[in-house]
């Protein structure tokens, strides 16, 4: 599949993937390590792990959770618990709803 040359994130995409990568950074120096051990225990290359630090977009996203999860960068509010269960709601109320979206080919006469 080939890549597009150029995508157009938003602003506050763009912001989420620098904070996130800062946020690795700081967990990971103050832990102590370096990139090459970060991504040796990630399973990742260094090259990879430099990407997602600098907020690069184009990493992938379990990618970015995985080097986050190793140098405890908590990336919701809440525990393991808490996550399992809002997991486990959304999983009952999607199973409630429609499997696709389909928008309506008729048009709607809405003058009285």
């Amino acid at each position: 599949m080939v890549k597009p040359a150029d995508r157009s994130y938003s602003r506050y995409s763009m912001e989420a993937a620098r904070l996130l990568g800062q946020s690795i950074r700081l967990a990971r120096i103050d832990r102590k390590l370096t990139v090459e051990e970060l991504a040796e225990r990630a399973g990742l290359s260094r090259g990879l792990v430099q990407r997602i630090e600098k907020g690069d977009m184009g990493c992938a996203i379990g990618a970015a959770f995985e080097a986050a999860a190793i140098v405890g960068v908590r990336l919701f509010d809440a525990n393991q618990s808490t996550m399992t269960a809002a997991i486990a709601s959304n999983e009952r109320i999607l199973t409630l709803l429609p499997q696709a979206v389909r928008n309506t080919s008729k048009a709607v006469k809405d003058d009285f």
